[in-house]
């Protein structure tokens, strides 16, 4: 089916995944849903692999999955265009972090919600800002058009008259927040999440207070789409639905810690300045060994920051953090060279990875590697053994996340081959790489 040129449209075949008791996957005849999204970092993009992602992405395919239907994307750039290209009946779904106000219900028919979120006033370090409501006149504050942020200000002006606000027609929230970065607009407001994955890239942004705390996110459809509301709400709620929403926080946000705008601030200052010393030994490295060179980067920066010389008490030193043994192993004669730490620590990390099945999927595979380099493969063997006997998948990092930490639980670790270990640590560990490897992609546009 041809669409205007304004769109972008991509068709993606849903694999033929039936639910037990579903109604209406037995209807394979049924049109290709017409799903229109944001192209943005909390809804739908282009990964580094040159695939699609994103939260909304995931949603919308597993639910597909389960209907056995196929799907067509949209992009549009702005809330305001994906509410405009639902209304003209151009797209069954509208999956685009949406939240509930009274107009678009009055509008739209929303299905059960999916997150939960606040609304957040973002300001910049060192730039005006306001920290109450009543100071918000003071400021120049802009929002993205259409949205529930409006809908908010709007009853806030009923006790504060002179609130006062720009509206933006043709940015979206991430540019908003670009601006507020860039010093060329003082605040702006914008959904919890959004404003969590963004500020590790802009650590200089500022969460002032929450103009709302208890915001919901859900799909828009079509006022007459009652069906479609009905299969959604249904497989949400059903076992199915909740395993992909517990898998979609841990592919996106589990991995985000708690803010921390000194170590943020010191990465991106680090990439700019440290990196470019080694990164094409990080690249050549992991191409050899094959392993994604931000990981690799990544994997470095949390063991030494990028220094070569970096040593610890316990007698691991250089970029990698080796031990003396395993720097032997590897015919590393001196562990402060990056050119033979580098590469030695990208084929330690390999030879942990190739310990475990190649048939588990990536990016998985590669976390359990990087859990075994810092707690050690005896203990994730360990790890594993437990997570079997608790029912859990021992090859699938989601679960793992949870039964490492038991391994510091006498109640467990007594009865493993290798006894204690303080398990959150890896836990901790691949967390944090995994932060890091997202904003080292987004500084280097990987």
């Amino acid at each position: 089916m041809l669409l205007p040129l304004r769109y972008f449209a991509l068709a993606l075949l849903c694999g033929l995944i039936l639910a037990c008791g579903n109604e209406s996957a037995d209807d394979s005849s049924q049109p290709a849903l017409r799903v229109v999204t944001r192209n943005a970092p909390t809804t739908y993009y282009i990964d580094k692999d040159k695939q699609p992602a994103g939260p909304e992405y995931d949603l919308v395919m597993a639910f597909a999955a389960n209907q056995n239907r196929q799907v067509t994307f949209i992009l549009e750039d702005t809330v305001a265009g994906v509410l405009q290209t639902l209304a003209d009946g151009k797209a069954d779904i509208a999956a685009a972090g949406l939240g509930l106000t009274d107009e678009r219900q009055s509008r739209f028919l929303f299905t059960r919600s999916y997150r939960k979120g606040k609304q957040q006033l973002v300001c910049r370090r060192g730039a005006k800002k306001a920290r109450s409501i009543g100071q918000l006149q003071d400021i120049s504050l802009e929002v993205i058009a259409d949205s529930t942020y409006i809908a908010r200000l709007e009853k806030l002006k009923l006790d504060y008259p002179e609130l006062k606000w720009t509206v933006n027609y043709n940015e979206d929230t991430e540019q908003l927040l670009q601006k507020v970065w860039r010093k060329r607009l003082d605040c702006t407001i914008a959904d919890s999440n959004i404003v969590a994955v963004n500020r590790r890239y802009l650590p200089e942004l500022l969460v002032m207070f929450d103009i709302q705390k208890d915001g919901a996110l859900a799909w828009a459809l079509p006022k007459d789409a009652t069906g479609l509301k009905r299969a959604f709400d249904r497989w949400l709620a059903s076992g199915d639905g909740q395993s992909t929403l517990r898998t979609i926080e841990q592919r996106y946000y589990s991995y985000i810690d708690k803010f921390d705008y000194v170590d943020t601030r010191a990465l991106v200052r680090r990439i700019e300045q440290r990196l470019p010393k080694y990164r094409k030994l990080f690249e050549q490295a992991g191409a050899k060994h094959g392993i994604d060179p931000p990981l690799l980067m990544a994997q470095s920066y949390q063991e030494s920051h990028w220094k070569p010389k970096a040593a610890s008490p316990t007698g691991v030193k250089g970029i990698m953090m080796l031990t003396r043994n395993t720097a032997k192993s590897l015919g590393v004669k001196n562990r402060l060279d990056p050119k033979e730490a580098i590469p030695a620590g990208a084929a330690y990390l390999a030879k942990m990875r190739s310990r475990f099945k190649d048939t588990i999927p990536e990016p998985d595979r590669s976390y359990l590697a990087l859990a075994a380099y810092n707690i050690g493969r005896a203990h994730m063997h360990d790890a594993q053994t437990l997570a079997r006997q608790l029912g859990k998948n021992p090859h699938r990092w989601q679960d793992m996340e949870s039964v490492l930490p038991l391994l510091s639980d006498k109640r467990y670790y007594k009865k493993l081959k290798y006894g204690y270990a303080r398990g959150i640590e890896p836990v901790r560990y691949v967390q944090r790489i995994r932060n890091y490897q997202n904003i080292i992609e987004q500084k280097l546009g990987k």
